[in-house]
């Protein structure tokens, strides 16, 4: 994949995240499963540091909870991530509605 388009749907993918975790508590495998559901197959190489990343900088925090009979590292989204996910989503659907003419 061209590392421009990559950085595109890295992009989306944190978004994306986010409006999971605003939600619920989510964890990785439940996320690859997700994605995958979308069509993005994303490693762990991959998503574990973007969730960190996204812990780091106090968008997510993460508690252990058992998840399907496993204790895991959920996630959640802080009161900074929803300020992020909202001024985000609005941004996207007016740039979206340029390109696309919605």
């Amino acid at each position: 994949m061209n590392k421009i388009v990559r950085e595109f749907f890295l992009g989306f993918i944190r978004l994306h995240i986010l409006h999971h975790a605003d939600e619920g508590y989510i964890y990785g495998a439940w996320l690859q499963k997700e994605l995958k559901r979308h069509g993005y197959t994303i490693g762990p190489g991959t998503l574990y540091p973007l969730l960190h990343r996204l812990e780091e900088e106090k968008l997510l925090k993460s508690i252990r909870m058992v998840r399907d009979g496993r204790v895991r590292r959920c996630y959640t989204i802080t009161e900074k991530g929803k300020s992020v996910l909202e001024e985000a989503n609005k941004k996207v659907k007016e740039l979206m509605g340029e390109v696309f003419c919605m």
